[in-house]
């Protein structure tokens, strides 16, 4: 559903209770196209995962508004501290007076705390709340792709991995849900950004190989990526093998 006509910013479901709000941003503003996409859990707890940059706001407020009130929110979540991932976090909180940050343990003591308007509600690597009818772990990911204090959210309700920039990919006409294999688009991506003299956005440290490993051991079905569109399996363990996949090609 097309919340935003001038943007094109559309909310869709992709599982139960759980939303792909994304803006498109044109060729003529980014080379190729691009998406910045943020998730909507609706449970007893609502949860959004990915704020958008301080900027988007309006439109990614709308996009919520229309599947559920914004003050209903409880918790604002992310990857990492950047301006995609949080920019808006502050933003998110004044609009919602009950919600707080959800993020990992490194985040809160290194950041959150101190630039959030309310604590964060941190939690360590393996450890889960309750939103109601479903789960939320979070999975410490240092270094993956970027910053110390990544991680990620593993959704047990719809066994969706909440996995920010894992997977980017280009391109601003994408589906909001694809069978398609990512995999390539994003390598072809990430490559293309190498070859124009751009640093590689991964770290490739040495600890790469495990929390790939740990990631892959969720056993996710579905993948919700940042930045394209959001990936399902066809199949039992298809989504382990794609992220053991992208393992192997960072690897080499």
């Amino acid at each position: 559903m097309i919340t935003n006509p001038q943007s094109g910013t559309r909310i869709d479901e992709i599982a139960d209770g759980l939303y792909r709000i994304s803006t498109p941003i044109p060729p003529a503003d980014f080379p190729g196209g691009f998406t910045f996409n943020q998730y909507l859990i609706v449970d007893q707890a609502p949860l959004v995962f990915h704020t958008g940059m301080r900027g988007l706001f309006p439109l990614v407020s709308e996009a919520i508004k229309a599947v559920m009130p914004l003050e209903r929110l409880r918790y604002v979540s992310f990857s990492h501290v950047e301006a995609d991932e949080c920019g808006a976090l502050n933003q998110f909180l004044a609009a919602a007076p009950q919600a707080v940050p959800l993020c990992g343990t490194l985040a809160a003591n290194i950041s959150i705390n101190d630039i959030a308007d309310r604590p964060a509600r941190a939690l360590a690597h393996g450890e889960s709340i309750s939103l109601g009818r479903r789960n939320v772990t979070w999975l410490d990911a240092p270094h993956l792709p970027h910053n110390w204090e990544c991680g990620y959210l593993y959704d047990d309700r719809t066994r969706t991995l909440l996995c920010g920039d894992l997977f980017t990919r280009g391109g601003h006409e994408l589906p909001p849900i694809t069978e398609d294999d990512v995999l390539e688009p994003s390598e072809a991506f990430r490559v293309a950004g190498l070859e124009s003299g751009a640093p590689d956005a991964y770290s490739l440290g040495r600890g790469m190989g495990e929390t790939l490993e740990k990631l892959a051991a969720t056993n996710p079905m579905t993948l919700a990526l940042m930045h394209g569109s959001a990936w399902r399996a066809r199949g039992e363990g298809q989504g382990a093998a794609l992220i053991r996949a992208l393992g192997e090609r960072l690897a080499a």
